[in-house]
């Protein structure tokens, strides 16, 4: 009898009519003595407020320690949720940055690799010295060997003389370094995800402006907090409007989803990018690279 009262413990009475006499009192004594856990254990399995359903929650049951959701830690790999507005700061939804793209590990060592790749693909390499067949100037020996008391000088083309030869001068090459494919893209994804941890990585719905007027576009800049530099990043071609607006302003530079690149993203303290831009890139991150 005892086992049996132990299963029907919390039980209504209308649940406790088919049993014997003796097994109901033993259950309803028990559970007027215990009502405040029963109770309790009820209010368990939802999320209520204090005073929902006109019972409130015992204040003994209730910690007075806060509890502190740990900050993430970045370069997990794991796929962010990141809300979507425009300029005016409207909400328009939310949008999923790829893991593998906005969430990698920063590594400074290939940031410093691409940077170098970089600006030394960039240099046009056309600086040029004359050599001393090059140099303007006659070819005849300026005196005779012997006899000046001078030194011997076969040519007044020579280094020495002014108007001269350059030796060993610059000529015209091309300074670009090799880097591996995959480097390159691991640095782009390093940038996308520094800026992603920073919080300086903006979703826009697009970016479309109703007019070219630049106080119109100095005014949006100027409602982002902290804000010194911004790198606006659509998917396609620059809008007309949006290029007019920008092109008078030194600290506002547009990209298209094709041009981005690791050191635009570090000259810019903000990055901002429209849906189709961040569509675009994560596709490219993920096509097979050719090799």
């Amino acid at each position: 009898m005892l086992g049996q009262a132990r299963r029907l413990l919390g039980c209504s009475a209308r649940a406790l009519s088919g049993f014997p006499a003796a097994t109901q009192t033993l259950v309803n004594t028990w559970n007027k003595s215990n009502s405040f856990f029963i109770s309790s254990r009820l209010l368990s399995n939802g999320i209520l407020t204090p005073k929902e359903g006109g019972i409130g929650i015992p204040p003994e049951l209730l910690s007075s320690k806060k509890v502190l959701t740990p900050e993430r830690v970045p370069g997990q790999y794991e796929d962010l949720i990141t809300r979507v507005t425009g300029f005016h700061d409207e909400d328009k939804g939310f949008m999923v940055l790829a893991g593998d793209v906005f969430d990698v590990p920063i590594r400074k060592d290939i940031v410093h690799r691409v940077v170098r790749w970089q600006l030394a693909k960039r240099r046009q390499g056309t600086h040029s010295t004359k050599t001393i067949s090059e140099v303007s100037g006659t070819g005849r020996k300026p005196y005779p060997q012997k006899g000046t008391g001078r030194a011997r000088h076969g040519t007044l083309r020579g280094p020495q003389f002014r108007h001269g030869a350059t030796m060993h001068g610059p000529k015209p090459r091309s300074h670009a370094i090799k880097l591996q494919k995959k480097v390159r893209r691991l640095g782009l994804k390093i940038a996308l995800s520094a800026r992603t941890a920073e919080g300086k990585l903006i979703i826009f719905e697009d970016l479309e402006v109703s007019t070219h007027k630049t106080k119109n576009l100095v005014n949006y800049v100027a409602q982002m907090e902290n804000t010194k530099k911004v790198l606006l990043v659509d998917g396609g071609p620059i809008n007309e409007k949006l290029k007019l607006a920008t092109q008078n302003l030194h600290y506002v530079n547009v990209l298209p989803s094709i041009g981005l690149n690791v050191y635009s993203i570090l000259l810019h303290d903000t990055l901002v990018m429209s849906r189709d831009a961040v569509n675009r890139i994560v596709q490219r991150m993920h096509t097979p690279i050719n090799r």
